[in-house]
């Protein structure tokens, strides 16, 4: 028998929380991943030889390659939050099922 003046589906998944925070986290991670190609970009310029792109803080080669280290470290780990943030909004909360059965196929 068929009932469907009262059924509502959306009544049945129970109501996820708000994902704000991940979106938040990961735009400032992006942010800092910009941020950490700038800074290795002007260790590594002046590094090469041109002019020092941050004024007196890289005049001397070794200031310089402390910030290229810096920059690089920055980046790397603001990638590896953005991935975290991304892989945790792209995942759903209620299933686990493994990532070869999730995976599309051809």
């Amino acid at each position: 028998m068929k009932q469907s003046d009262g059924f509502n589906a959306r009544r049945l998944r129970p109501r996820g929380t708000g994902n704000w925070r991940m979106r938040f986290a990961s735009a400032l991670a992006a942010l800092f991943a910009v941020a950490g190609v700038l800074l290795a970009m002007a260790g590594a310029a002046t590094l090469l030889g041109r002019p020092p792109a941050l004024g007196s803080l890289n005049d001397s080669p070794t200031g310089s390659a402390v910030i290229l280290v810096i920059g690089l470290l920055l980046l790397w780990i603001s990638i590896s939050v953005w991935r975290m943030c991304r892989r945790r909004l792209r995942s759903p909360g209620d299933l686990s099922m493994s990532r070869h059965l999730m995976k599309k196929r051809k």
